[in-house]
């Protein structure tokens, strides 16, 4: 039996794209009625759930999760990273200057970015559901399958219940009507019932990049730890509920084995999206995005190292608000960079010494040297555009600090003190004897920095509302972002987040 690949009618209907390029064989149509029976053939199908989580890049945005776009958007409206204009460099339309400084509109291209990679992920994985359903196989069969990629699909729904709130909720593959908003609450609902029913099914074995009952409870304790900021109800006992349940996990000893080139091996992580150069996996050049143009020659004495683009840094006050004897301090690069064939400071094309430096004089035209770059995933020379580092999406240190965070929530803060020993033990320092709100947002940022965590954790904690670097006080309405222009001039059944003009 064939069928017509409806993949492309329901992209267009959410203005999600009208082409793709994944890196991966779409799976749109089903041969016959008996394909998907043999497991080497449901791992093909369930394996273009998984490819989707690398994204892609076409003519109308640029959607790798980590890196460009969609990890942007996360990090530069954060207290933690930002991308300064440099002369004629990154500007780009104002997208990174207005998102500095919380002044984003619907047309910014971060935003339709990080839209498009959820929808596409979505769309493909509503098609993989389609034709295992119409596969042959038993119905008892197709659960433990459906709910390994109902988990992914909730992931997806769980960034744009974070993102934009009031997203349409596409479940039908057949349906070709053009969907309208669901609200937050509904949204919330969703992503909470598919955790929730689909962890029966789920394997409870450690899979690495696999959805698992420990990610499914992950997940949910994510949920639960912003449910009061997504919509308005703590839930911070059933946070900690999820997280106990999490088994298996060890932390790293040393805190860079997580960000490693082969750090597929680590016994910290949960959940990853896995590259290879060899396989032309596109994604985790994300170190690239930070370092200045001559980073190479500080790499390899003859520059045997890719291009890096001299944009992502740290904001001024971050890396000097982290302790020296913080091995963590180490995820940020200050300073000289030295010439590995000279051993002296690389010299700029303006003569001057590439040395890294955490103040930032003018944000619409900042020197090339200015601001702390990021250095927390392996490189190495000889290293190709593609990078094998695996990017990590959520690690064991994450439950432990969800754990912390919620018995000071919940006015135990002595309960939390075993969870932190663990992170500060690693890190070189040691926990204070009070502990509060304020100290867990300061450690948030030390563990998890650049990680994408960061809007987030300041939305949850208010700060995200509160002046700082080149901003001032941000409106509640962008708590989350618009729906891109071109989704809404595509679909008039959409409306926009309120605050944001239709």
């Amino acid at each position: 039996m064939k069928i017509k690949n409806i993949t492309l009618i329901v992209f267009t209907a959410l203005s999600v794209f009208a082409c793709t390029n994944l890196d991966e064989e779409l799976f749109d149509r089903v041969k016959d009625e008996n394909f998907g029976k043999t497991p080497k053939e449901i791992e093909a199908l369930a394996g273009g759930a998984y490819s989707s989580l690398r994204g892609f890049s076409d003519a109308i945005s640029n959607a790798y999760p980590a890196s460009e776009y969609v990890f942007f958007l996360n990090e530069v409206v954060s207290d933690e990273a930002t991308i300064p204009t440099r002369g004629t460099d990154w500007y780009d339309g104002g997208q990174y200057q207005n998102a500095q400084r919380h002044t984003w509109t619907a047309d910014n291209g971060m935003i339709l970015s990080a839209w498009r990679y959820c929808y596409a992920g979505i769309a493909k994985i509503n098609s993989i559901i389609y034709q295992i359903d119409k596969s042959g196989l038993s119905e008892e069969d197709k659960k433990p399958i459906f709910s390994e990629l109902k988990s992914v699909r909730a992931y997806y729904y769980y960034m744009l219940l974070d993102l934009f709130g009031n997203v349409p909720i596409v479940t039908d593959f057949e349906d070709l009507g053009l969907p309208e908003n669901s609200s937050r609450q509904d949204v919330y609902n969703f992503v909470e019932s598919e955790l929730l029913e689909a962890l029966p099914y789920l394997p409870s074995n450690i899979a690495y990049s696999k959805f698992t009952k420990n990610v499914a409870y992950s997940l949910l304790a994510r949920l639960y730890l912003n449910s009061e900021a997504f919509i308005g109800t703590p839930r911070w006992q059933d946070c900690i509920d999820m997280c106990q349940n999490i088994s298996g996990y060890t932390l790293e000893p040393d805190y860079f084995a997580n960000f490693a080139t082969q750090n597929e091996k680590s016994t910290e992580t949960i959940l990853a999206i896995p590259y290879d150069s060899d396989a032309g996996t596109v994604g985790n050049y994300m170190s690239s995005m930070s370092y200045h143009y001559l980073q190479k020659f500080a790499v390899s004495p003859t520059g045997d190292y890719q291009w890096s683009a001299n944009g992502m840094c740290a904001q001024p006050g971050v890396y000097s608000s982290f302790d020296d004897l913080d091995r963590r301090k180490s995820a940020l690069l200050e300073g000289d960079q030295i010439n590995l064939a000279t051993g002296s400071v690389i010299i700029m094309d303006s003569g001057q010494p590439l040395t890294y430096t955490e103040d930032i004089s003018n944000f619409e035209d900042a020197k090339q040297n200015e601001g702390v770059r990021l250095n927390k995933y392996e490189i190495n020379a000889g290293d190709q555009w593609e990078r094998d580092n695996d990017f990590v999406l959520i690690r064991y240190a994450e439950v432990l600090m969800m754990q912390a965070e919620c018995y000071v929530r919940l006015n135990s803060p002595d309960l939390s003190r075993p969870f932190l020993d663990q992170i500060n033990e690693r890190a070189g320092m040691e926990t204070p004897d009070i502990i509060d709100l304020e100290y867990i947002d300061k450690e948030l940022l030390r563990e998890f920095i650049f990680e994408g965590h960061r809007r987030t954790d300041n939305i949850r904690f208010g700060t995200f509302f509160q002046p700082w670097w080149e901003k001032g006080t941000t409106e509640a309405y962008r708590a989350i972002f618009p729906i891109p222009t071109s989704v809404l001039n595509t679909n008039t059944n959409l409306n926009q987040n309120s605050g944001y003009p239709n």
